[in-house]
């Protein structure tokens, strides 16, 4: 049974910095290409970050410069460091592993507000 569990998030202030983890389990983590996505209120989840099981990288262009996705296979974890916080950063973040028709985590709230 694949399970993806998300933590770091929060309510944190414009320009601020949070790191969200996914640690992963049930399936073959080293192989798979993982991602972060997000939605906010009333608009549809947007791709943010996916890191391939060489380390490459791709980012939206709403988060380039800002955010760093990572990755470490022995504990199995997804990270998303993400710094100069903005309000329309807000949103729910998604894990994904991009195995079989694919995997989602449950979610983990970030808000950027003053």
């Amino acid at each position: 049974q694949v399970q993806l569990v998300e933590s770091g998030g929060g309510l944190v202030q414009p320009g601020g910095s949070l790191r969200l983890s996914c640690a992963a389990s049930g399936i073959i983590f080293e192989t798979s290409t993982m991602a972060w996505h997000r939605q906010a209120p009333g608009k549809q989840r947007e791709l943010v970050a996916t890191i391939t099981s060489g380390d490459i990288t791709n980012y939206a262009d709403s988060v380039k410069d800002r955010f760093t996705i990572s990755r470490d296979n022995a504990k199995k974890t997804v990270y998303l460091q993400m710094n100069n916080l903005k309000p329309e950063d807000t949103a729910v973040y998604y894990c994904n592993a991009r195995v079989g028709f694919g995997h989602w985590g449950q979610g983990t709230q970030v808000t950027v507000s003053s």
